[in-house]
């Protein structure tokens, strides 16, 4: 049995998709799933289970369309992958909240992080991104937010194979696996 995050996009977010967590653990328990447990409202499982994340992927888009009603990209992550993530991010990534603005985009195979970076736009002095295994980390300068170009991902086709997690929530998420 490994441990894993699954990161459900688009649940509870700007009023669509709403889902309550006690019903969602409620939903892996009965799926068979053990050690459920959610972080925030937004879409965040941790739990136990055999299998690969791509199985698990293709399991928990089944349950979720069958139990609510919901089509959503689903990302799984092994505690082991997510450790990776945040010990493979770019140096200093992360460091000073205060200034920058960051966030981990976790991409859903087939998508490499090659072909996401295709999609990648960055206005000079506000955005920097780098890809990683499975990933690509986005950094903004805060105060100049509003002129990053993020969003452009969130146009393009290939962010129906995406997540976004910001850089707390990753090592949060990071941090209760490990306990």
């Amino acid at each position: 049995m490994t441990r894993f995050v699954v990161l459900l996009r688009g649940i509870n977010v700007g009023g669509r998709n709403k889902v309550r967590m006690a019903d969602l653990r409620a939903a892996f328990r009965s799926a068979g799933y053990a050690s459920v447990s959610t972080y925030i409202q937004s879409g965040n499982v941790l739990l136990t289970a055999s299998g690969t994340p791509t199985e698990l992927e293709a399991d928990v888009e089944v349950m979720l369309a069958s139990q609510f009603g919901l089509s959503l990209v689903v990302v799984v992550r092994s505690h082991e992958q997510l450790q990776a993530v945040v010990r493979d991010a770019p140096e200093g990534f992360g460091s000073e909240p205060d200034t920058y603005l960051c966030d981990v985009v976790f991409l859903k195979a087939p998508l490499a992080s090659e072909q996401a970076m295709g999609v990648v736009r960055l206005r000079e002095g506000v955005d920097e991104a780098w890809p990683g295994q499975g990933t690509l980390y986005f950094q903004r300068l805060g105060a100049r937010r509003t002129q990053s170009r993020m969003s452009a991902i969130v146009g393009s086709p290939e962010y129906q194979q995406m997540t976004i997690r910001n850089w707390s929530t990753t090592t949060r998420l990071l941090a209760l696996l490990d306990e």
